[in-house]
């Protein structure tokens, strides 16, 4: 069974534990001591009816030992005509327990002069006494058990109050608040020094947040500026008409290359802000983001032997960060152009998703199963390995599935499920 992770059942569970097994083991010594006394009184009858009817006989030697509802007697002896039932023939003298049928006895044997007496003591009332005690001493168990139970959960509430209101004021605390220190209120005992610790982290977290905001704006500003400046001299250089087409061919790779890396600074920028700071305020169409990509990208496929076929649903429209979308978009349509070098890409977009399969190498089912790990590439990939794996952050991040089928010499078929 498993244990209950919360503290206040597992107090209550144990006070419920510890009343059932307190009062199990009282029960059993009370029924086990009334059990010995009701025998012991049994025996002290059989006691003193024996010395009485040895009396009468001394008395009496015809005296007839004793037969009522609860006691029987016998005797055994010379000159003596009664007969002993076959179950006390061959018992030994003292005392026995003797199971008849359904009757159960109490029977005392002893001898004087050559002469055994036999005195027997109807125990099914004693042994009925002791069901309905035992029975009684149950309801007892389960009463104590759940009046334990009930006292363990008032002990754990008052006992964890404390710790519950220091759980409120940490689950109302914000990492980039300035609210007073936890420790203020609480300032004694285990629960003290946990609100120290917590302070401690809260602080720290605060100062980590203020750093990485500090270092985002400083990184998004420059890194900014810098491919501004190269995104400006690549378009001046390429409306020089002095370049030969060898010059601009390499221009328009910077060009590029520029554009590539400010995506994927947009990209690790947004992807490190948190969900709710996204701010978005309208919908993206997601068949104007796929054709945007595809326009973007088609100089990887001028050389290249491959057609292009696009089935997009104007409809969709999604409340989410056009720039990440894009860049997801973006690098599945990157990777298909520049794997594939015959054959065809299909895009096919709908209410749900889209798809983007081609008939390039493909992977094998090894390197399939690692496409998503961060920096993973095979041998043979021109990349840095962080395509496939920003793609799929970008989808736990949003909520989306991804899913990936690839044959090696075959293709590549990549499905992104909006829903």
């Amino acid at each position: 069974m498993p244990k209950p992770r919360d503290l206040r059942a597992r107090v209550a569970l144990f006070f419920a534990a510890f009343g059932a097994l307190l009062s199990l083991v009282l029960a059993l010594v009370v029924y086990q001591a009334a059990h010995d006394l009701g025998r012991r009184l049994i025996d002290e009858t059989l006691s003193a009816e024996l010395d009485d009817y040895l009396a009468r006989r001394e008395r009496n030697p015809k005296s007839l030992p004793p037969s009522t509802m609860v006691l029987q007697g016998y005797v055994h002896g010379e000159g003596d005509s009664g007969e002993v039932p076959a179950y006390l023939a061959d018992l030994p003298l003292g005392w026995h327990d003797v199971a008849v049928d359904k009757l159960a006895y109490r029977v005392a044997i002893i001898e004087r002069g050559g002469t055994r007496f036999y005195m027997l003591h109807d125990a099914a009332l004693q042994m009925r006494r002791e069901e309905r005690f035992m029975l009684f001493l149950g309801i007892v168990v389960l009463a104590a058990t759940l009046l334990s139970a009930l006292g363990g959960v008032w002990i754990a509430r008052a006992v964890l109050a404390p710790l519950s209101d220091l759980t409120a004021r940490v689950r109302q605390s914000s990492a980039e608040g300035d609210d007073r220190p936890l420790a203020d209120d609480f300032s004694e005992g285990e629960i003290g020094e946990l609100a120290r610790v917590f302070d401690r982290h809260l602080l720290r977290m605060r100062a980590f947040i203020e750093r990485e905001r500090a270092f985002n704006g400083d990184m998004s500003h420059e890194l900014r500026t810098s491919l501004a400046v190269i995104l400006s001299a690549a378009e001046i250089l390429l409306e020089d008409a002095t370049l030969t087409d060898r010059q601009k061919l390499r221009v328009r790779r910077m060009e590029r290359a520029a554009r590539d890396m400010a995506e994927l600074g947009t990209a690790l920028l947004l992807m490190a802000r948190e969900e709710s700071a996204f701010g978005v305020t309208g919908g993206c169409v997601v068949a104007d983001v796929i054709e945007h990509a595809v326009d973007r990208h088609r100089h990887l496929l001028a050389s290249k032997q491959v057609q292009v076929e696009m089935r997009l649903d104007g409809s969709l429209e999604l409340a989410t960060d056009p720039a990440l979308l894009d860049i997801l978009v973006g690098n599945l349509i990157r990777n298909a152009f520049s794997y594939t070098a015959t054959g065809s890409v299909v895009i096919r977009q709908d209410s749900h998703g889209f798809t983007v399969a081609d008939t390039g190498r493909g992977m094998s089912e090894q390197v399939a199963r690692q496409a998503f790990v961060r920096h993973f590439r095979d041998m043979t990939s021109m990349g840095a390995g962080i395509g496939l794996s920003l793609v799929k952050r970008i989808c736990d991040q949003q909520g989306w599935q991804v899913h990936l089928e690839s044959d090696e010499n075959v293709g590549t078929s990549v499905s992104v499920r909006f829903q």
